[in-house]
Parts: C-alpha cells; sequence; structure tokens
C-alpha cells in the first residue's frame, strides 16, 4: 500500500522498501539523507538498537504495531505508533507532524503526547562504583567486601547491587549460586526489547542475605559479550542505577575503544568496561605490593586516564598490604610518583591499604567477610563522595533525549 501511494502520489514522498535488517543499516550508513523508517513492530529484529540507528541519522522512527506484544515504543526511541490497518492520512499525518522532507529545515509544531512515568523509579540515580585491577589482585573479593559495606549502612538499608560486569565473570562462583540465570545478558535483553519497571530490574538479581546486598549475575561465558548490545546495555545500566542507591560494578580493566583501536569489535566488547568507568563516582584499582603489582596497577590508571576518566575520581588500593609503616609509605611515594604524569594537576586519592585476611571460609560459606576489609573500602569510598560529589562529567557529555510532550508544548501563540 505504502509503495502504491507514493508511486501515485497519494503521499509527496520517496518510498524505499528494504528486505532486510541489513539492507537497510546498510542504506542509513550512507550518504543519503532519509526523513523517516517505517516499521513492523512484530519482526523480532526491531529493537531499542534498530531504532537507536535510525535515530542517530537523523531519522524519525514509525512503527507500525498490530498489538499482540505490548512494548513501549515511545519509550524504545520511536517517534510515533501507527495501526496495522494503516492508512493514507494516518501515514501522511505522522510524516508532516514529526519528518522533515530532506534537505530543508523547518519548524515542526508538536502537539503535547502522553507521556507515561514510572513513579516507581527514583528521580535521582543512584551512585556508582567501580572495582577494577589487573588479574589476581582480588577485584572480586574487594567489590564485594564494598556491597557488604555500603548495603550494611542504614540509609541504604539493602538498597545496594554488585554488578557482575567482567567477561570472565567471577562472582557467581565467590557466591556459591548454582543457578546462573537470570543475569546481566538477561537484563540487556529486556532492554533491548521493553522498557523493565524497577521491580523488575530488581527481580533479576540474586539476594545475599548475610551481606544485605543484591549480585547481578556475569556473563555464562566470555564469549557471549556480542549479546550485550550498546544501546540496550546503557539502558539497562540506568535502569539499575534508579532501582538502587548504589551500584558496585566488578569490571575487566579493558578499556580500548574504536578510537584508539580503529574495531567496532573491540569497542563492543569493552563496552560494560568503558561505559561504567566513565559514568563511575569512585573508580577503585586494586593492585598487590611489589614490582610487579604497583607496574600493572599504574597501567590500568593509566588506561583509565586514556579512557576519559578523570583521576580524582581514582583509589588506588594495595591488597594484601604489608603492615609496616615505612613499607606503605614507600608504597604511596611510588605510586604518586609514577602517576605524576598521568594525574597532571588532577591529583588521585591516597593509597587504601588492606592488610591480609582468611576469605576462603567465608567465600565457601557465603557469610560476611572479614574486618576491617568492607570498613576500608566504604570509609575510602564515602570520603571521596563527601569531598568531590556526584560525578557531573558524563552527565555534560551525553545528554539525555526530552520526551515530546515531557516539558509542555509550544505553538504560535507561545510556550507552555
Amino acid at each position: 500500500s505504502v509503495s502504491h501511494w507514493t508511486t501515485s502520489a497519494a503521499i509527496p514522498a520517496e518510498f524505499l522498501k528494504c528486505v532486510s535488517v541489513e539492507e537497510l543499516r546498510a542504506r542509513l550508513a550512507g550518504n543519503r539523507t532519509h526523513s523517516a523508517v517505517l516499521l513492523d513492530g512484530s519482526l523480532p529484529v526491531v529493537d531499542r538498537e534498530l531504532l537507536e540507528a535510525a535515530r542517530d541519522v537523523g531519522c524519525v522512527v514509525l512503527i507500525v504495531d498490530d498489538g499482540r506484544r505490548p512494548r513501549d515504543w515511545i519509550e524504545l526511541g520511536a517517534t510515533a505508533v501507527l495501526s496495522t490497518t494503516l492508512e493514507r492520512e494516518a501515514l501522511l499525518d505522522a510524516l508532516v507532524t514529526h519528518a522533515e522532507m530532506v534537505g530543508v529545515v523547518a519548524s515542526v509544531l508538536r502537539t503535547t503526547t502522553e507521556v507515561d512515568l514510572d513513579l516507581t523509579r527514583s528521580l535521582t540515580p543512584g551512585s556508582v562504583a567501580v572495582v577494577c585491577g589487573a588479574g589476581g589482585t582480588g577485584v572480586s573479593t574487594l567489590a564485594a567486601a564494598l556491597a557488604q559495606g555500603l548495603g550494611r549502612m542504614a540509609h541504604h538499608d539493602g538498597r545496594v547491587v554488585l554488578a557482575d560486569l567482567a567477561l570472565h565473570g567471577e562472582q557467581a562462583m565467590l557466591h556459591d549460586v548454582r543457578d546462573v540465570v537470570p543475569g546481566i545478558q538477561e537484563l540487556v535483553e529486556t532492554h533491548r526489547i521493553g522498557v523493565p519497571s524497577t521491580d523488575d530490574v530488581r527481580a533479576l538479581t540474586f539476594e545475599v542475605v548475610e551481606r544485605r546486598y543484591q549480585l547481578l549475575l556475569g556473563l555464562r561465558q566470555a564469549r557471549y559479550w556480542p549479546s550485550i548490545r550498546p544501546h540496550a546495555f546503557q539502558a539497562a545500566f540506568e535502569s539499575l542505577r534508579r532501582a538502587f542507591d548504589v551500584l558496585v560494578c566488578d569490571i575487566t580493566a579493558d578499556f580500548e575503544g574504536a578510537g584508539a583501536t580503529g574495531s567496532v569489535d573491540v569497542d563492543e566488547r569493552n563496552l560494560m568496561a568503558r561505559h561504567t568507568a566513565f559514568h563511575a563516582d569512585v573508580v577503585f584499582v586494586v593492585g598487590r605490593p611489589g614490582v610487579k603489582g604497583m607496574h600493572a596497577q599504574v597501567r590500568v590508571i593509566g588506561d583509565l586516564v586514556g579512557a576519559g576518566v578523570s583521576p580524582t575520581r581514582v583509589i588506588p588500593v594495595i591488597n594484601e598490604a604489608p603492615g609496616r609503616p615505612g613499607t606503605r609509605a614507600r608504597i604511596s611515594k611510588g605510586i604518586a610518583e609514577l602517576t605524576a604524569m598521568i594525574a597532571v594537576d588532577a591529583p588521585m586519592a591516597s593509597p587504601v591499604f588492606v592488610p591480609s585476611r582468611p576469605v576462603e571460609p567465608a567465600l565457601r560459606d557465603v557469610v560476611s567477610l572479614p574486618a576491617p576489609l568492607p570498613a576500608l573500602m566504604t570509609g575510602a569510598y564515602r570520603a571521596l563522595i563527601d569531598r568531590l560529589g556526584p560525578n557531573r562529567d558524563s552527565i555534560d557529555h551525553e545528554p539525555r533525549l526530552v520526551a515530546p510532550g515531557s516539558l509542555g508544548t509550544w505553538n504560535e501563540e507561545g510556550a507552555i
């Protein structure tokens, strides 16, 4: 019908039919400008990623939906939703209202549209703490210790989630989780095709009763990283921040993106680590005492700063630290000297020294981790938050789209 309307001039538009999503993506990536994309909402390939790909090149997205599977297409990124009994007048009205003619810049008067507000979502996103470091330094254990310390604070009251976002996730093993479903893959998938409520997001986590936090399991195998689509993961990340007071992320210390490597695959493989580190309020970099441990720790700090993380947000952590004050002073001096060229005009926090403690029994029985691990990690986190406040740099770099009608209307007489 659409092809007939355009060829007969019933609709003043040129219609290009795509037989596959690959063809559509190829046309969007070409040099030609398009006004709108008309998509069949019943197809499984029509998801948040495809809608965002169209919006990124300036196309409005029109969805033809039969209503069999309830989806909030507007929240997913669509501009308008049309009935399957598509009529010429409805399509023409949608194009005139939302789309612009190619090559013509014109003001379009938009009327107020109803916006679905989920009042169960927190208006203020929760803070983000990232724990990373070279392999074998105790990153996952210290991330659990931080989550335990925060979860037991009275004003959080257990509203803390530990998210395993590492490529080789180990939190399931460390928490003796036998059923590794659901996890991050299911959370991202729900955001690829829908907009889950806060309760739905919390239902995808496991409660760690003794430690007073929730656990979001990671990838079941490292090779499953292609299932973490960029736009869906970013939406899932924001949902976690609104569902919990604090989001503690255990990540892999690989932050290279397409800008540094020229590879989209590398960019998407490291998406979880790079995105969470950039948006974190606090980034703990775990290392061990000794030449090799300090070298690896400084390398990770340099990679973080190169990825856009402010050095002021970084806290070095020395795991299984020596007890002698003189040795600790030499370690602090060494880290300061080695990071002097990295943290120019933006000094980092002093290292946190975590002594060696027998954690194996606590990990085996999934009981409280021994003191002073939780207190040391939590104290460093709170001190940096109190000094610097939330991370606002990421908000300035990534503005959020305003839903049509959420701010009022614009007409010929003025703004309301």
